[in-house]
């Protein structure tokens, strides 16, 4: 077959898999998220390997499938940021603060302490530490986004709690490298941190004068879905700049694209077309891509110890972490919980920092392979806590409300 009839065959089996292990997911009364994650993991190299059967031959299906997984994290936050209003994350800004610095520092420490346990030196445990400190909030999204309390302030307070721990991570990631001599002393994590306010600043400010402005202008031309192209640009220029200028995760730019279209009148087209777009296509092959980029069948029976110590310190460090800063906050214990467990999922963030350390020489084969176990059991479990937490307890979805003083 041709390298084009490879891909469309790749796609409708990913799309139909997708569909249908999210649809048999809802069943056991689980989010359809967590199906598409697990046959992900069926399909990848753990189990059958679908990109090495018969019919693939062309190797550039792993970077295709790679980039499309990319855009569908985009449009998820995207409509995740859409969803909220500014304002709606700013009354939760004290928690957001508390729950995303707690939720870096607690699991960074118990990391670096677990890696001088097990023998490591300083720098190797410290960067064990740093990966375990990311969390990649997109899965939690969508699961909130099923459950329908995606705008409680639980949901508002774990998005605002997931910018401060994308701001953390980077910086901490600099401090580090600052020190270990990969960049040129502290003046180079000063660049970073005023980057990312150059960045940050700039996004409030298009986004709050001069897109409502752009927006009515050309959904008066006479094109189709204009607005929806519109949403697109922005979308994808925000996520540009958020790593090229910010030097922050695209998502995080593509939330924040989101949540500046929330205050349009165009609003609501804009969720059914830019939905329409995520869930019938990008979105499904992003969870399953998940899957597909791990190999269950590499760890190393040598370090299961380590491993096991690892995914616990991955587990209760984000979870307790978060959890206590929601709870200082002002959240209650029943909220605080929900809230930690929303940051538990490493995801693709988890992949990208310990493939960053891999490369540099600060993680060896071994400490990559437990560090894919971490993401895949705690993106794995992520969902069906959520689901737990939330279903013996009605949220109220209206406008939050400030937290308990």
């Amino acid at each position: 077959m041709t390298p084009f009839l490879q891909f469309i065959l790749l796609m409708t089996i990913l799309l139909i898999v997708a569909k249908a292990a999210g649809y048999l997911a809802t069943l056991l009364h689980q989010p359809s998220v967590l199906g598409e994650l697990i046959v992900g993991v069926v399909l990848g190299p753990s189990l059958v390997d679908v990109m090495h059967l018969a019919p693939f031959t062309d190797i550039a299906l792993h970077e295709v499938i790679h980039d499309l997984s990319e855009m569908g994290v985009l449009l998820l936050m995207f409509v995740a940021g859409l969803e909220l209003h500014l304002s709606d994350l700013a009354r939760n800004s004290k928690v957001s603060a508390l729950a995303g610095t707690l939720g870096v520092l607690v699991p960074v420490t118990m990391g670096w302490l677990i890696g001088l346990a097990f023998g490591y030196p300083h720098e190797q445990a410290i960067f064990l530490g740093l990966i375990l400190g990311a969390t990649s909030v997109s899965i939690s999204a969508q699961t909130l986004m099923e459950l329908k309390v995606l705008r409680s302030r639980v949901g508002l307070g774990l998005l605002g709690a997931a910018v401060f721990d994308d701001v953390l991570v980077i910086l901490a990631l600099s401090v580090f490298l600052a020190f270990m001599g990969e960049s040129a002393g502290m003046g180079a994590v000063l660049l970073v941190f005023v980057r990312m306010i150059i960045f940050l600043a700039a996004s409030v400010a298009f986004g709050h004068w001069l897109l409502p402005w752009t927006v009515r202008r050309v959904s008066r031309w006479p094109i189709s879905q204009g607005v929806l192209t519109l949403a697109l640009v922005v979308m994808f220029s925000y996520a540009l700049a958020a790593e090229l200028v910010g030097g922050m995760a695209a998502i995080t730019g593509s939330f924040l694209a989101g949540l500046m279209f929330s205050r349009s009148p165009e609003k609501e087209r804009l969720e059914r077309g830019i939905s329409a777009l995520a869930y019938s296509f990008f979105v499904p092959v992003f969870f399953v891509s998940i899957g597909l980029s791990v190999n269950v069948r590499s760890l190393d029976a040598s370090i299961l110890w380590f491993v096991v110590a690892i995914i616990a310190v991955s587990v209760i460090g984000k979870w307790g972490g978060a959890g206590l800063g929601a709870r200082w906050g002002g959240f209650t214990w029943r909220e605080s919980v929900q809230l930690g467990a929303g940051m538990i999922s490493r995801g693709e963030v988890g992949l990208i920092l310990a493939s960053v350390g891999q490369a540099q020489g600060m993680i060896g084969a071994k400490e990559f392979s437990a560090m894919v176990a971490m993401v895949l059991f705690s993106t794995l479990i992520t969902p069906p806590i959520l689901r737990s937490l939330f279903k013996s307890h009605a949220v109220v979805q209206s406008q939050p409300t400030e937290p308990a003083k």
